[in-house]
């Protein structure tokens, strides 16, 4: 059987880590590549030991291209300018490029969708089956509910998270959005401090919490004056978004280049 050849980048990180994890475990995948920035004490080091599995004979490099150019998939979680970057790489080579990464500018974006005319790219705030699930049903929710209902999303993530909204709340508060037929940036409220006056209405709040060691914890609340119905989702270990991951680097080999999501690849959408 053929192995698919997989390039974990920011391999020395939490995430990272879990990546490498997964593809070892993972039947029919192979590590072929592991980066990590300039001056990270990892470099050089087997990328297998540094995840805890032993080692997979993949030494942790500075330089991406001539792994991404051998490579059939890339796993991207690190951050945006570094994910840009790794998306022009994988443009070039026209390979799948699965992209967990969040807090992207409006111009990042651009790019990101510019090197999907010819890279397979993966790109999501949350590569769980059950955050999208749960996204699938806000936007059902909120397109059947009354108008009345405010709708609020609370997050809460560990203490090092950079990027507030987390990209899952992004992803939720998009799919109420769309259930409601509304732009969300025109009536998302993402955060209230001082005298800010009588909820708009129509609006959706969001709320973000950081502390300790929380990998995930979503909720998204609809509240009408008599009632409160949510929809919720706790993650407890990281492993969640690396089987998400490995997968849609698994299912973007059968797909022509363009930027999809976790949706497309789980169905959802109706592709």
């Amino acid at each position: 059987m053929t192995q698919l050849k997989i390039v974990v980048v920011g391999a020395a990180g939490r995430m990272g880590q879990t990546l490498i994890r997964q593809v070892a475990e993972t039947e029919g995948c192979v590590l072929s590549g592991a980066t990590e920035p300039d001056g990270a004490p990892a470099i050089g080091r087997d990328a297998g030991v540094v995840a805890g599995v032993g080692e997979l004979g993949v030494p942790i490099s500075t330089d991406p291209l001539p792994l991404i150019a051998q490579a059939q998939a890339v796993l991207d979680f690190t951050a945006p300018a570094a994910a840009v970057t790794h998306a022009g790489l994988c443009a070039q080579a026209r390979i799948v490029h699965v992209i967990g990464t969040t807090g992207f500018s409006a111009a990042e974006e651009d790019k990101i969708s510019a090197a999907a005319r010819h890279a397979t790219i993966v790109k999501a705030g949350n590569m769980s089956l059950g955050v999208n699930l749960i996204a699938q049903l806000t936007r059902q929710v909120a397109q059947l509910l009354d108008p009345d209902f405010d709708i609020e999303i609370v997050e809460m993530h560990h203490r090092h998270k950079v990027d507030a909204p987390s990209g899952t709340a992004l992803l939720l508060g998009q799919a109420a959005a769309d259930g409601r037929g509304v732009d969300l940036d025109a009536v998302a409220d993402r955060g209230r401090d001082g005298i800010t006056g009588a909820r708009q209405p129509g609006h959706i709040g969001f709320a973000a919490l950081r502390g300790g060691g929380v990998v995930g914890e979503h909720s998204v609340l609809f509240a009408a004056e008599d009632e409160i119905i949510a929809l919720s989702h706790r993650a407890f270990d990281r492993s969640i978004f690396a089987r998400g991951a490995v997968h849609a680097a698994k299912w973007g080999q059968d797909r022509a280049p363009g930027l999809y999501s976790m949706a497309d690849v789980l169905g959802f959408s109706g592709d």
